[in-house]
């Protein structure tokens, strides 16, 4: 059961960020919470982010310091953080984001209170291109429920609802089985790993607003210049990602062959969903050029 004493790690994987990492630092050792570990794991940043960080460890003994020889990619550096985090429990930061002190406190007390949770969540805000700052309240019970396809069509609608709901990839989690399940580089992959997190166990939610985050609004094919991916998987990505989710559903060794099928069937109308409100946008556009000319 996590107490006083239970590690909490929290992940700050970077790249050239040497003039917002200190800010990110500050906020997550500021938790009431004292026995953290914030591991910040330095993609091969050509700024001075090494430096930054350096002096950052220096000054606090809960900071360790690791900088890939080369770049890595975006989602192997957050992969490489939790495998070589220490804690029990986990949490991934942006390096443009911060935690309310009580995040991790609160986070392990729901926990404690539960011991079937792989995760906790919290409500979040989001600050926009435009600096305004907004954030939703989820009041849903389906991630507590011990059906994972109850989760699943749960995180499923949320995916086609609102952004600013919830946000799976960043929560505090139980480390060791949540580093146990694996991640492939490809865009919309933030969605095909909450699947296999809603399939993993119930979820725990704080509606209070503990953290912060950050939302750039970004051209997928910008997405997949970033991540490494060929740009021809930017115009298929919905199609590719809920091929994805279903490749993992077949595997997954903890459903049986009836939530299998129910399973496959909330992805298939999930994604039909969305392939038809993808349709309407671009006819919609299209019916807009043709009568502007």
């Amino acid at each position: 059961m996590p107490n006083s004493d239970t590690l909490v790690s929290v992940g700050l994987p970077v790249r050239n960020a040497g003039d917002r990492v200190a800010d990110v630092a500050r906020s997550v050792l500021a938790q009431d919470h004292e026995n953290l570990e914030l591991l910040i794991t330095d993609n091969a940043s050509t700024d001075d982010t090494e430096e930054v960080c350096r002096e950052l460890a220096r000054s606090d003994s809960r900071i360790s310091y690791h900088r890939q020889p080369e770049n890595i990619g975006l989602l192997n550096n957050f992969v490489y953080a939790i495998d070589h985090a220490a804690g029990d429990y986990f949490r991934w930061i942006g390096d443009d984001d911060r935690l309310e002190p009580g995040f991790a406190s609160r986070c392990l007390a729901v926990f404690e209170a539960d011991p079937r949770l792989v995760m906790v969540n919290t409500g979040i805000s989001y600050t926009g291109d435009d600096g305004e700052t907004r954030s939703e309240s989820y009041d849903g019970t389906g991630f507590a429920s011990d059906d994972p396809v109850v989760r699943l069509d749960e995180m499923l609608s949320l995916l086609n609802r609102s952004h600013l709901l919830i946000d799976p990839l960043y929560a505090m989690v139980r480390r060791a089985p949540v580093a146990a399940i694996p991640r492939r580089n490809m865009l919309r992959e933030d969605e095909v790993y909450a699947t296999k997190l809603a399939l993993a166990g119930p979820w725990g939610h704080i509606p209070d607003v503990l953290a912060h985050r950050h939302w750039r609004s970004e051209k997928i094919g910008d997405i997949s210049s970033r991540l490494g991916v060929p740009a021809w998987q930017s115009r298929f990505s919905n199609t590719l990602a809920y091929k994805e989710m279903l490749a993992w559903i077949a595997q997954a060794d903890n459903l049986t062959d009836d939530q299998r099928r129910r399973a496959r069937a909330a992805v298939v109308s999930r994604y039909t969903e969305r392939q038809w409100r993808i349709i309407k946008r671009r006819s919609q556009k299209l019916a807009k050029m043709a009568t502007s000319r």
